[in-house]
């Protein structure tokens, strides 16, 4: 990916020398569960809060508990990683700036990105890496430990540049998604409907923003030529990495597709890949049937 020479976002908070008061709660296979099926690029973490799911740091929103800062500077590869994910930051703002004025008539709001080492104070509270990047929509922050891109290397055998703008490009379609309304209307289907059917709503909400974040690589390719051979391949290495079916496959040795949540590895690439080819936000309406039965006739 071509990324150095051009402007970093300057809404970045790098929080990776400062370590938040909390203490761990969880752990077991409620952790482990949260690591591999549930957190890898998700959305609110609300949910896993409420749900009481492992992983996550209890913490409390007092001023007074203040983070302590660790005084061992940052590496020379630390540095770049977070100029790196700064520069992709400045292309979503750059690209989804114009999307907004020209489909939805109304100005974008930028997220702001926390970068963070173990754990991080967030709106609920204080959150573990165990949870990897996810999108917080009450503060409209994206959160990511970048040792997560070391993971998706060596573990899931996703490496590559371009593969971890898509991680971020696929927060911030999460963002998008709560700026337009859509997530509010899964949020509150809980309770409301069954568990199956909670579960398909959140498939449609992650597929949609992996169609944002391929919509986000088709315009930033055309205005500043970002990708280079093996980019868009390495994109959906990492899509097809992430399938609910692939991870419980490696956790449980089978599969329970009622219990998806984020989508199969098929259908993680296939609206990817229809993002980028089209280009066009308005297209990738996951919640209507007939559109999402056209695109992705075996979901």
């Amino acid at each position: 990916m071509r990324w150095r020479g051009r402007r970093q976002s300057r809404n970045v908070e790098d929080r990776r020398r400062l370590t938040p008061k909390g203490a761990a709660v969880g752990g077991g296979i409620g952790a482990i569960v949260i690591a591999i099926v549930v957190a890898f690029l998700g959305g609110d973490p609300s949910a896993i809060l409420k749900g009481g799911g492992g992983g996550v740091l209890a913490g409390q929103k007092n001023q007074a508990n203040q983070p302590t800062r660790n005084d061992t500077p940052l590496s020379a590869a630390d540095k770049e990683l977070g100029e790196f994910v700064g520069t992709v930051l400045a292309d979503t703002e750059d690209v989804w700036d114009d999307l907004f004025r020209r489909y939805f008539n109304q100005a974008y709001s930028h997220p702001k990105l926390v970068l963070f080492r173990d754990k991080v104070q967030w709106a609920g509270g204080v959150a573990s890496s165990a949870m990897g990047p996810f999108y917080s929509p009450s503060d409209k922050k994206i959160f990511i430990d970048l040792s997560f891109y070391d993971e998706m290397r060596r573990r899931f055998k996703a490496p590559g540049d371009f593969a971890q703008a898509y991680v971020l490009a696929h927060e911030v379609g999460h963002h998008i998604q709560n700026l337009l309304g859509i997530s509010d209307k899964v949020h509150r289907l809980r309770g409301k409907v069954s568990k199956v059917e909670q579960n398909r709503a959140s498939v449609r909400l992650e597929l949609q923003a992996d169609f944002l974040a391929g919509v986000w690589a088709h315009h930033a390719h055309k205005r500043f030529d970002v990708l280079e051979p093996g980019d868009i391949e390495e994109a959906l290495t990492a899509a097809a990495a992430i399938g609910d079916d692939r991870l419980q496959k490696q956790a449980r040795g089978h599969t329970m597709p009622d219990s998806f949540t984020h989508g199969t590895s098929a259908q993680r690439v296939t609206w990817f890949r229809y993002g980028f080819r089209t280009g066009d936000p308005n297209k990738g309406n996951t919640f209507d049937d007939a559109v999402f039965r056209r695109i992705d006739p075996g979901g």
